[in-house]
């Protein structure tokens, strides 16, 4: 899906609030030229039932994107406590009644030409309506690139670098072109890795199996939100271990995972389909943990959510005056 903001949305940008149009960025901004940037992505779901739209685990994020910021030397003084407010307070401002994503943006603003960064830093955050990520409710069809992922060595995966992307673009472009929904990574040992934007699960023999944050993935939020509702309420065993490729020709169930996408089962890769080319009942049974979990109706998982409107109703709520005898 491509999401574009209204011109009018407010968003935040260098400590300010102010509509998307009147954010200037310059064209020799150092990111932009060279790609010394560091973005997230957080979900906000909103909930009819409770009148109500629920950040999606707003603090964790924020502390991995402050995180992988340090691997550029990007300060953003705010705090991840501080950062999930700012967001709850765009949404309020937008007044968004939709699912929503979230996107922050730290990066390197010196503008010049020298590849060199240096400590000019800015950053901003958008929120915008954003709906499924994928439109393929039989489950999708993806296929192996034939563009390997980036290794650690390199370009850290596990960060979400903006340069770093062009890996991305350049395997779905190629997986769209040839009439496939996604593509899937090998890394540079030959083990599968993940999908262009997303994690990966497979089920075998009943075990739920992913790959290792060593086999140069990113260390996905949405990743292991699925971990802990497959363990908690399904009790299964998950294994973090290499997959070869062709273990993805022979498996119970492949799905993959990620902020955007949510859960996607896949039903065949490289043509061959997953099983009976259906989607398998553990990805069903999770699709629907995940969503009852984020749209705040599963009292376990409330944990991991930030309430927008709720939240600010009980802030403005009169106080009950105490009579002290």
């Amino acid at each position: 899906m491509k999401a574009e903001a209204d011109p009018n949305t407010i968003v935040y940008f260098n400590g300010e609030y102010m509509p998307i149009n009147e954010v200037r960025i310059g064209i020799l901004t150092h990111a932009l030229h060279y790609g010394t940037g560091v973005f997230e992505g957080i979900r906000a779901y909103w909930d009819e039932d409770s009148d109500d739209l629920f950040l999606l685990r707003a603090r964790e994020h924020y502390e991995r994107w402050k995180q992988n910021c340090t691997i550029l030397h990007i300060d953003v003084p705010a705090t991840a406590e501080e950062l999930a407010a700012i967001t709850a307070e765009l949404v309020r401002r937008n007044n968004f009644r939709t699912d929503l994503y979230v996107r922050p943006l730290a990066f390197k603003s010196a503008e010049r030409i020298g590849l060199a960064p240096d400590d000019q830093d800015s950053y901003f955050i958008v929120v915008m309506p954003y709906g499924a990520y994928f439109h393929a409710e039989k489950g999708l069809d993806v296929c192996v690139s034939s563009w390997r992922r980036i290794d650690d060595n390199a370009i850290p995966a596990r960060g979400k670098f903006t340069g770093a992307y062009i890996n991305s673009a350049l395997a779905t472009d190629d997986a769209r072109r040839a009439g496939f929904d996604e593509a899937l990574f090998l890394n540079d040992r030959g083990h599968v890795a993940e999908g262009s934007t997303c994690n990966l699960f497979m089920v075998r023999k009943g075990r739920l199996i992913t790959p290792p944050v060593t086999d140069n993935i990113l260390e996905g939020i949405t990743r292991e939100s699925i971990i802990e509702i497959a363990y908690r309420e399904l009790g299964l065993e998950v294994v973090e271990r290499s997959i070869d490729r062709s273990e993805l020709y022979l498996c119970d169930e492949l799905f993959l995972t990620g902020t955007a996408v949510g859960m996607a089962p896949v039903v065949s890769v490289d043509h061959r389909p997953v099983r009976d080319a259906a989607i398998g009942p553990i990805a069903r049974r999770l699709t629907q943990l995940y969503y009852e979990a984020t749209h705040g109706h599963l009292p376990a998982y409330r944990k991991w959510l930030l309430p927008v409107y709720s939240a600010a109703r009980a802030a403005k709520a009169p106080r009950p005056i105490m009579n002290v005898a």
